[in-house]
């Protein structure tokens, strides 16, 4: 029952809420307070058309983890992000997913930031089929020109609590957002549903393990640049790649198979000529004795007679050529 409840809070933390025409109630309940929201720095807008959608602490198998803010691309051309919240009642924590729809509801008076502080949206607006961005709440650059500035309508509010009830936020919603409420509304778009699990993949958006301070607080688009709380990109993280041994380790019984294949014939074959060079030596070792020993034999009787015969005038001319020692050699000058 445990792993039910745990896969249907999951489920329902990524899906949010389906089209219907009324606000969708709780998705997830909990008894432990979301963190702060953490303060950041918002991304330029990437491209025209596209709106933010403002970071949140969602839960799932590990807790409390940050899914950055993002800019994304609208369902439809005039609807709004009404973006979730958490609500506390009784001390049991409940998250109130995010919609699309024609106008802003109720978000449990948080701050959010950039067109969100608390209670409607000043951001931007629809007009014509395309939508304006107020460059005093919103960055999205010098390039863009379908833009106004409006600070008149910003609110100044420096909370940063994120959830709302007994504890946190005391927000009711006010006419118009109880109106926006009842109206026909969108679930988050595929892409928002695949940046939140993104999110829940990685341990450092985990609250546990970052105490409140993502590693990457917002991102330029859905699956697009990482940014820290500064603004400053954040390198995508690396895997390194274990090399295995176990192909080496493997190959080496068969090499030595193959050697031992290879050299067992060579050696068999070694075996089997080495006697036929030995017979055949031997065949042939009588011949060359049988011719070598008479013809040196008879050389030696010929060549006795002369070297007796010159032996006698060596001797006779020894002593008239005998020679003085010499001056140079291993003993030095004399």
């Amino acid at each position: 029952m445990k792993k039910l409840a745990l896969l249907s809070i999951i489920a329902l933390s990524l899906f949010g809420v389906t089209e219907t025409k009324a606000q969708v109630g709780v998705s997830v309940q909990i008894s432990t307070a979301p963190p702060e929201l953490p303060v950041y720095v918002q991304p330029i807008c990437p491209t025209e058309g596209y709106m933010w959608s403002p970071g949140y602490w969602a839960y799932g198998a590990y807790g409390y983890y940050w899914v950055p803010g993002v800019w994304i691309s609208p369902p439809t051309i005039g609807y709004l992000w009404t973006p979730g919240y958490w609500g506390c009642n009784e001390g049991i924590y409940a998250w109130n997913g995010g919609y699309w729809g024609s106008n802003i509801g109720f978000y449990g008076g948080v701050n959010y930031g950039y067109g969100y502080g608390g209670s409607g949206f000043y951001g931007g607006r629809w007009e014509g089929g395309s939508f304006r961005y107020n460059s005093a709440a919103c960055n999205v650059g010098a390039s863009f020109h379908n833009t106004y500035s409006d600070r008149t309508v910003i609110i100044n509010n420096s909370n940063h609590t994120s959830f709302n009830g007994r504890g946190g936020l005391s927000a009711t919603p006010n006419a118009s957002e109880q109106a926006a409420m009842k109206e026909k509304h969108t679930q988050p778009t595929s892409a928002q549903q695949s940046h939140e699990h993104s999110a829940s993949q990685s341990k450092n958006q985990r609250a546990s393990a970052n105490g409140g301070h993502p590693s990457v607080a917002a991102r330029g688009s859905v699956g697009g640049q990482r940014y820290n709380s500064t603004g400053h990109t954040v390198a995508a993280p690396t895997h390194t790649t274990r090399t295995s041994t176990a192909p080496q380790q493997h190959s080496q019984p068969a090499q030595q198979h193959q050697a031992q294949h290879t050299a067992a014939p060579a050696q068999h074959q070694a075996q089997r000529s080495a006697p036929a060079q030995q017979h055949q030596a031997q065949r042939s070792a009588p011949a060359q004795q049988r011719q070598a020993q008479p013809m040196q034999q008879h050389q030696a009787q010929r060549s006795e007679p002369t070297q007796q015969r010159q032996a006698p005038m060596q001797q006779h001319q020894a002593p008239q050529h005998q020679s003085e020692p010499s001056h140079e050699g291993g003993g030095g000058k004399r």
